[in-house]
């Protein structure tokens, strides 16, 4: 049985006056580029599991569970094979310095592209053990499992996470359980905001980065007719045009979602190219890393009572 908790929310936030903080070195938009790297970690048979993954280039395709999915399983794999050097070498093409959203058990099938981000000088934030739902975990399976995320990544990467994500949203005690578990600075388990906020857990100031569901390249396998890399790129481009000029008064920050089995599809990769072509084109932005992020906004940031970070 899930568990349900009341209250807790949060519907006002910064309200009409965001703070008007700037980034490093008087930018004024922040641009958050994270690959969700999860090839090898995902719900399947050859993993073990009783259920596998249903969402392919496909769409919303299962097939019964007393069969093995090749397919799906092939369509993950190109992700690692393929579509993250594609990636990796657009960001050195272009001097981006991105964060992943790894799954510990998706670096250990393929170290060497563990080997690589970190090479890149890319963030690695944890997107978990596996790429699981842990709010089907009780509180002692995924504190477990976030002990088990952090020995891993101290092993492919040399060091351990500083951020935290959840597939496809916390249960009610992970915040709780990351800060428990110290070593974390932020997560990003959350979609409701342009900016950093800090959140009280248990009487400890926390930061969250908010992500995002729409700049997301998702869309390709779930939205009907998102299906060229001009699609992508007009709507990243819109985005950003938005909070380029929303930027003006006050500091904004973009995030954009992408996944090395979509994005790094040939046809595609060419919508994140044009994207980062135009906003490169525009002074006063800063791609950074969420990690770099969090760091300035817990020296200098403020939540929405006006407290300062530091």
């Amino acid at each position: 049985m899930a568990e349900i908790t009341s209250g807790g929310r949060d519907l006002v936030g910064y309200g009409a006056s965001p703070p008007a903080i700037p980034w490093p070195n008087g930018a004024r938009l922040a641009v958050s580029v994270v690959v969700n790297y999860e090839e090898g970690s995902e719900y399947s048979h050859a993993m073990g599991d009783a259920h596998q993954e249903g969402l392919t280039e496909f769409g919303s395709y299962s097939l019964p569970e007393c069969y093995r999915n090749l397919a799906m399983e092939s369509m993950f794999e190109y992700g690692s094979r393929a579509g993250v050097w594609r990636i990796l070498r657009l960001f050195d093409e272009t001097g981006i310095k991105s964060t992943f959203y790894a799954c510990a058990v998706a670096f250990e099938q393929n170290p060497a592209v563990a080997r690589a981000v970190v090479a890149g000088g890319h963030e690695v934030c944890s997107h978990g053990w596996r790429w699981e739902e842990v709010f089907r975990l009780s509180r002692e399976e995924e504190r477990e499992h976030i002990r088990l995320a952090i020995e891993s990544f101290e092993r492919t990467c040399g060091k351990r996470p500083v951020g935290w994500y959840c597939r496809f949203g916390p249960s009610v005690h992970t915040r709780e359980l990351v800060v428990e578990e110290g070593g974390f600075i932020y997560d990003s388990d959350a979609y409701n905001d342009d900016l950093p906020f800090f959140v009280d857990v248990g009487g400890t100031r926390h930061l969250v980065v908010p992500y995002t569901c729409d700049v997301n390249d998702f869309s390709f396998w779930t939205a009907p007719g998102f299906l060229t890399a001009e699609h992508f790129y007009q709507y990243a481009r819109d985005s950003f045009d938005t909070l380029y000029a929303e930027s003006a008064t006050c500091p904004k920050m973009m995030s954009i979602g992408l996944h090395a089995r979509m994005i790094g599809r040939p046809g595609r990769i060419a919508g994140l190219a044009r994207f980062i072509e135009h906003a490169q084109a525009h002074e006063g932005v800063w791609f950074a890393t969420r990690e770099e992020i969090a760091r300035h906004w817990l020296e200098v940031g403020l939540d929405p009572r006006g407290r300062t970070g530091g």
